[in-house]
């Protein structure tokens, strides 16, 4: 695991978060390091961000924090694996919003579940347009669930979409 999300984890006071599945998110770090580290699905048995950090598109309030720890893990080197993960979870924590809260605060945890992630809208690009089609198909709906808007928007999620056609049927 790189000394990025080390730092990015040791920022964090977890213990003091909720988590998804109603305990302290005091555990969610071993999870990511879980994640990152697997060089097999084997390796994740046991191990997933889903019902701690997002379930499905509902988020919770160890979430905002998480998106900082994927974003220092895609700034690095990582498996197929542990990339395609942590991209399938951002995908739906970019769509979703808080449960269990005011509407307006759950809407606040989205919000700023989004602006973490999209700090890192050119790294995620770059995985995106270099990547698998799987990987290419995911940053399409991670920028479509930003709502950038205009022309910068619709040229990268076509760019992307693009990309995914092309990877996927050379696959083939």
């Amino acid at each position: 695991m790189s000394e990025l999300v080390r730092a990015e984890l040791r920022r964090v006071d977890w213990a003091s978060l909720r988590c998804g599945c109603g305990d302290s998110a005091e555990h969610v770090p071993l999870m990511f390091e879980a994640i990152i580290t697997a060089e097999t699905p084997q390796d994740m048995i046991g191990y997933t961000l889903e019902g701690h950090v997002e379930e499905s598109t509902i988020i919770f309030e160890c979430t905002p924090p998480a998106v900082g720890v994927i974003m220092a893990a895609l700034a690095g080197d990582l498996s197929a694996l542990a990339r395609g993960v942590l991209l399938q979870t951002l995908s739906f924590v970019a769509a979703g919003s808080g449960d269990h809260e005011p509407e307006s605060e759950g809407a606040g945890l989205g919000d700023a579940c989004r602006a973490r992630a999209q700090e890192g809208f050119w790294r995620l690009l770059h995985l995106g347009l270099t990547g698998a089609a799987e990987d290419a198909e995911t940053v399409a709906d991670i920028c479509e669930f930003f709502e950038l808007g205009g022309d910068k928007a619709a040229l990268y999620q076509a760019a992307l979409r693009e990309r995914m056609r092309a990877k996927t049927k050379r696959g083939r």
